[in-house]
């Protein structure tokens, strides 16, 4: 193994919509700063993905010092003032009920017509706590809107390896990552337990199982069975197709892309 490094950090504002590449990052102990801390969701409060709304990879969200911007194709731009005090409302993910924060009437209207379904925006309650799987985290280790861990870990050789194999290469962008680390062989990660980056360690906890939102093109929305299908060829465990690597991190602090990574574990 040569010298590994960070070499891309990604941060997703709101669950399921498009990502936003970062040179720097503040690491919390819900991940990356507002990564996941909004939400989409169904008139019965259940989150959306892209698992049924493609489209939701189109619409692209921006921070700014006024709040959150989300832009889409032929659609005027939408912003949102920060931390106002929206009505509280209940919400869930998978088996995870939690109180969050409407957005609002206006925000509501763009999302359901850009996407043709009646939906709304919420943001996370700061009062709320959600946990990490028992079975995989600590006591401590919380999350905002992700789906089961703050951060996800993926090496470029994995990336690599995997487009050899594809007629047609993907982007990093598909797989949803948080951190992406240089300087590794291919899958070197399944293997990696304990990371400092910076000031910061970071377990990983568990491989990530894979949904079908890989094979949703964040170009254009549209979808298909790759990288999926091959993914599956090689990759497949009892749990699922698995690609990256779950973790938690011990400490806060500020994350820079350049940064040379340790291997602890």
């Amino acid at each position: 193994m040569g010298r590994l490094t960070l070499s891309s950090l990604f941060f997703y504002p709101v669950k399921s919509l498009a990502g936003v590449a970062l040179e720097r990052a503040d690491l919390g102990v819900r991940g990356l700063a507002f990564d996941r801390h909004w939400m989409v969701v169904d008139s019965r409060g259940e989150f959306m993905s892209q698992r049924t709304q493609p489209r939701m990879a189109l619409v692209r969200p921006a921070l700014s010092a006024y709040g959150l911007q989300l832009t889409a194709p032929d659609m005027p731009p939408l912003e949102i003032p920060g931390e106002t005090d929206g009505e509280r409302c209940g919400v869930r993910v998978w088996e995870t009920a939690c109180n969050a924060r409407s957005e609002g009437d206006e925000a509501a209207r763009w999302l359901s017509e850009f996407l043709g379904t009646d939906c709304r925006l919420v943001r996370f309650d700061e009062g709320e706590r959600r946990r990490v799987d028992k079975r995989y985290g600590r006591a401590a280790d919380e999350i905002a809107f992700a789906d089961g861990f703050p951060l996800l870990v993926l090496s470029e050789a994995s990336l690599n390896d995997l487009n050899r194999q594809l007629e047609r290469p993907v982007s990093v962008e598909r797989f949803r990552p948080n951190l992406v680390i240089r300087g590794c062989g291919p899958y070197a990660e399944d293997s990696w337990r304990r990371l400092r980056v910076g000031a910061t360690s970071i377990r990983l906890v568990k491989p990530c199982t894979r949904c079908t939102i890989p094979g949703v093109d964040p170009a254009t929305g549209m979808t298909s069975e790759e990288p999926l299908k091959t993914l599956a060829r090689y990759r497949r465990r009892e749990e699922g197709v698995t690609f990256g690597m779950n973790a938690v991190a011990d400490e806060t602090g500020e994350l820079k892309t350049g940064m040379m990574v340790e291997l602890l574990a």
